[in-house]
């Protein structure tokens, strides 16, 4: 999902509309969010978060994580649906500085902001925010306003538009529903890594606790300059990215 926009256009504004009823595949049991094991529990004293270095990611390295993404969470599948319909958890954008005509290669998804603004338009609590960060989607509550859609800065969610099959145990997925990237919840609570950061070997991604002094991404962020996509909206967003 290739896309040339200018840096202060990239961002687009998602039209949608028209409510619809949300159906989970039959079959298909939601296990809660918060449902974690006791030796990692959701806590508001971590925040999950990922830093993203533009100089050391490829185009090749972001395929390889829209593939990791797509076969970790079983969306892409759709038949019927085309062009936007589709589903799209990581999108490759390629950025351009007019000032300089330098091209950067960025992987954009949910930014799992402090402040979601897909969380306060939700007329159900479908959309949500976890003690430790990770905005989600309750499939059981969404009923396909699409309101979330409309108020996500960054595109970075999804309507399901067809009936699916072959759904992923850990991540159901319905026709009339909205989804987009969990920070693959059901890994990072079993201590594990997002798919999208194992499928890049370099440092190009890096995922971690942001809270944590000692950790990777906190000790990264305090040497290196980093930005957020969007600054200027003060969500704060748990991804962040450097070399922009």
């Amino acid at each position: 999902m290739d896309k040339n926009l200018n840096r202060r256009e990239f961002i687009k504004t998602t039209a949608a509309t028209t409510a619809g009823v949300a159906t989970i595949a039959s079959g298909i049991t939601l296990t809660t969010y918060a449902n974690v094991a006791s030796e990692n529990p959701v806590t508001n004293e971590k925040r999950w978060g990922m830093l993203i270095d533009t100089n050391k990611l490829t185009e090749t390295d972001i395929d390889d994580m829209i593939d990791a993404c797509q076969e970790e969470q079983g969306w892409g599948s759709e038949i019927l649906s085309t062009g936007d319909q589709k589903s799209g958890w990581i999108k490759k954008i390629k950025v351009k500085d007019t000032a300089t005509d330098r091209i950067s290669n960025l992987a954009l998804m949910c930014q799992h902001c402090e402040e979601p603004p897909c969380v306060d338009v939700c007329p159900t609590n479908a959309s949500m925010k976890r003690e430790d960060g990770i905005v989600l989607v309750d499939k059981h509550l969404c009923i396909g306003c699409r309101y979330c859609m409309m108020a996500c800065p960054y595109d970075a969610r999804s309507f399901v538009h067809e009936e699916l099959t072959d759904q992923r145990e850990h991540m159901p997925r319905g026709k009339g529903t909205v989804e987009s990237c969990t920070m693959c919840v059901h890994k990072v609570d079993k201590g594990e890594q997002p798919a999208c950061v194992e499928a890049v070997d370099s440092d190009a991604v890096i995922f971690g606790d942001l809270y944590d002094s000692n950790s990777k991404i906190n000790q990264t962020l305090k040497k290196i300059q980093s930005a957020q996509i969007r600054a200027d909206l003060n969500l704060n967003t748990a991804v962040r990215y450097s070399g922009i």
